[in-house]
């Protein structure tokens, strides 16, 4: 039973998002006449003039791009929790509708953002954010955009972040003509500030720095990070292009508040030593957060 464990709690979390992407669709970007992009959007232009379910239809508009690009969903697994997230993202946006609770909240948060575009656009980025963010912890995808992007990227060779783009950007532009151009900038705001949450949610906060330190005295650098620092330093061999001459490369991960320290113990250690810093979404070992696998 421990081995699907993880599976479960992948897919409880699936619908966990979808729940709080449903929500952040129907509290913020649909008052506020704000394009989500990608099917959802399309699905918002079409109910303006239809009034067609907004969950029918991204769940109708989902289906075929599914089918086209099942091959391109890197497996069965994450195909799987794609189709769930699909169900379960459509099935939440018409059923919080009909929620008389969810509507009375829903109402109350309308008169208390008194139309306020700007705030509906930031609390829409953040809230559908998370929820993005905990489908691609789940190893999963929200469906739409992500598909499209991966045909674009599998079939024609144009890079993913590009893609994303290309599909989100064309849904906000038409949005444009429908809502107005106002909103479709705010939009095109809460798209870029929705991936940076997502991102964040995904790979974590916590920026953490990289060095790599050339140095014609290895020794007392290296023991020095290790004392003062708490920090392991791992040596690697190097050779000088320009001199032939081989030189001790020293690579070492730290924290952002460390990064002073650093620089005074290799200044200290060897001042004509040459230092490059760098950043890291994550470090996971010993001395960071453990290492797991997901």
């Amino acid at each position: 039973m421990k081995k699907y464990l993880p599976t479960v709690r992948d897919y409880l979390l699936i619908i966990f998002s979808s729940l709080i992407q449903a929500a952040s669709l129907r509290l913020f970007f649909i008052p506020a006449d704000l394009a989500s992009g990608g099917v959802s959007g399309v699905s918002q232009l079409i109910n303006r003039f239809t009034n067609w379910p907004i969950g029918l239809m991204v769940l109708v508009g989902n289906i075929p791009l599914f089918a086209l690009g099942w091959r391109f969903l890197g497996g069965f697994k994450f195909a799987m929790r794609t189709a769930v997230a699909i169900l379960t993202y459509s099935l939440f946006i018409d059923l919080l509708d009909n929620i008389q609770v969810f509507e009375q909240y829903s109402q109350a948060l309308i008169v208390d953002l008194q139309g306020d575009i700007f705030l509906n656009s930031l609390y829409g980025a953040i809230v559908s954010g998370v929820g993005y963010g905990l489908v691609y912890r789940a190893r999963g995808s929200s469906g739409g955009s992500d598909i499209l992007a991966r045909i674009l990227n599998h079939w024609r060779g144009i890079p993913m972040t590009q893609s994303y783009l290309m599909v989100d950007t064309a849904v906000i532009l038409s949005a444009g003509f429908v809502f107005g151009w106002k909103p479709a900038l705010y939009a095109m705001i809460a798209l870029y500030v929705s991936g940076l949450v997502a991102e964040t949610v995904l790979e974590g906060g916590g920026t953490i720095r990289t060095a790599m330190i050339v140095t014609g005295n290895p020794e007392t650098v290296a023991s020095r990070v290790i004392e003062e620092l708490q920090r392991g330093v791992t040596w690697l061999e190097g050779r000088g292009a320009y001199t032939g001459n081989d030189r001790p490369v020293l690579y070492c991960v730290v924290n952002r508040a460390e990064i002073a320290t650093l620089k005074a113990i290799v200044h200290e250690s060897d001042p004509e030593a040459f230092m490059v810093i760098g950043a890291a979404h994550e470090a996971l070992g010993e001395g960071f957060k453990p290492l797991k696998g997901r």
